[in-house]
């Protein structure tokens, strides 16, 4: 790519991408423009009649509304959403990504299982909101004995808005349930207390809290009520520090790490720079024997021809396939949607259907085969590249992620997200240069010289991947330092609440 005030992705396209602000009546790329086309966003290339397809990337983004001239702006006002239709091919590109040697290693902390953790904290889990102040007091109160104290890089409170007001045996509460337990046998835990109520629908008692992980139980109404729940938790934090201080990292191989891949905030840049970028990044993890986890789904919609053609078999294909149409029918019977998904800082930043959204979203994924299709916080059993049923919210997204076993996160942002997720660290990857600049102590690199020729997607890529590896073994992000991460936790809700 180059500095050129167009980008032309495809020699297909009907759209090229604006790398600045662009004038009307200024002629770029043999193009007279003829109307104001911000940086990031599309210039026609050439006219498409009303009703045609629009093409970026190769592939079909939406339907002109009305005659589009060459040289004008397209987006809300003159493309809009049509499912069209999509090809799908099984399983018909699958090759492995070829392995790499020697192995790349990180320094990571092995649990006394084997498990391997990226971070080493205390979490404070609850069962229902009702407990989510005394699980707060706890985590808050507990920080000051971490002085001194070598090997704990915090204890967290991970609170959420549910777990009552709900049926006991319907899909929200299998949801929950599988979240909870996810968390609860995560490796960055050295240690779990659980807060509940007592009175809720989501018991303590049922929920699967068999994991190596310690983990302490606490009961509001029968410890004696908030105070004495607060003593109690912050006793039982003091009696367990001396087991799981000073822990030692030591290097681990790249086949240990669960990469969650995430966008949040996305741009007209997203899918030619971070997103690509951690394509790359993913690929070199899966090369290296590792995990990468795509989610998401309605951020997929549009685009997920493409991951079938790389399923490892037909029944995987078809497990996506079977999530996308679960989709289709929970949008519409909440009188909705998919195509609602792009949100207005989506727009603003050039983004116009979720088509188009989605087939920069899926440049994340790498180019390696599909090797599992897995429900929301369910666990990741394979290596390679995995799809995970998330809604494309990013709390609610990750929250799945990390409960199926994800312990590094990169995140792309193109209008600039603030994300992060304690116990896990997230690295969050710019799409573009300006925005970068203007919030350094959010973003942790800059994929924008991908536009100007300044690096490459395979050089960023390589970039992306030594900077997890750093990560997983133990330098902190930019969230970290902040402080960021302690809000997200966010289960996905599901059915009515009663």
């Amino acid at each position: 790519m180059t500095g050129d005030p167009l980008l032309f992705l495809g020699p297909e396209d009907d759209v090229a991408i604006a790398t600045r602000d662009l004038t009307p009546g200024e002629r770029v790329g043999g193009v007279l423009v003829r109307d104001q086309v911000p940086r990031g966003h599309k210039l026609a290339v050439r006219p498409a009649a009303e009703g045609t397809t629009v093409r970026k990337y190769g592939q079909q983004i939406g339907v002109a509304l009305r005659p589009i001239e060459a040289g004008e702006h397209v987006h809300g006002h003159n493309l809009g959403f049509a499912p069209g239709e999509r090809a799908y091919e099984l399983a018909v590109d699958n090759a492995p990504l070829p392995p790499v040697e020697p192995a790349a290693t990180f320094d990571g902390i092995v649990r006394p299982d084997g498990r391997v953790a990226t971070r080493n904290y205390v979490g404070v889990l609850t069962s229902v909101n009702c407990s989510a102040t005394v699980a707060t007091l706890v985590a808050r109160r507990a920080e000051p004995m971490l002085a001194g104290v070598e090997g704990v890089d915090g204890v967290i409170a991970l609170t959420h808005g549910t777990g009552c007001g709900m049926t006991a045996d319907g899909e929200g509460m299998a949801v929950l349930r599988r979240t909870l337990e996810g968390y609860a046998r995560h490796p960055n835990f050295a240690a779990l207390l659980f807060v509940g109520l007592g009175c809720e629908v989501a018991q303590i008692a049922d929920i699967d809290l068999d994991t190596p992980t310690p983990v302490h139980r606490l009961v509001i109404q029968d410890t004696g009520g908030t105070a004495a729940t607060v003593q109690a938790g912050l006793e039982t934090i003091e009696k367990l520090l001396p087991e799981i201080t000073g822990v030692r990292r030591q290097p681990v191989p790249a086949s240990e790490l669960v990469l969650g891949l995430q966008c949040g905030g996305s741009d007209g840049y997203s899918g030619i720079t971070a997103n690509p970028a951690l394509g790359a990044a993913a690929d070199l993890l899966v090369r290296h024997g590792g995990t990468a986890v795509l989610g998401e789904t309605p951020e997929v919609y549009g685009a997920e021809h493409l991951l079938t053609r790389r399923a490892s078999s037909p029944e995987v294909a078809q497990r996506l396939l079977d999530r996308i149409r679960w989709w289709e029918r929970y949008t519409a019977g909440h009188g909705d949607s998919v195509d609602n998904n792009p949100s207005p800082g989506n727009k603003a930043g050039g983004l116009t259907t979720i088509l188009e959204k989605s087939l920069g979203a899926v440049a994340k994924g790498g180019t390696g085969p599909l090797t599992q299709v897995v429900e929301y916080a369910e666990p990741v059993t394979s290596a390679g590249l995995v799809f995970m049923d998330t809604p494309g919210y990013d709390p609610v997204s990750v929250t799945g992620m990390v409960a199926g076993g994800v312990n590094v996160v990169a995140f792309t942002t193109g209008r600039g997200s603030v994300f992060g997720c304690r116990p896990v660290p997230s690295l969050k990857l710019a799409t573009n240069t300006p925005m970068y600049e203007r919030m350094r102590d959010d973003m942790d690199l800059d994929c924008g010289g991908i536009v100007d020729g300044t690096t490459t997607v395979a050089a960023k890529g390589e970039e992306v991947f030594r900077a997890l590896l750093d990560v997983a073994s133990g330098t902190k992000t930019r969230s970290e330092e902040l402080g960021v991460g302690g809000e997200e936790f966010v289960p996905w809700q599901l059915g009515a609440v009663l």
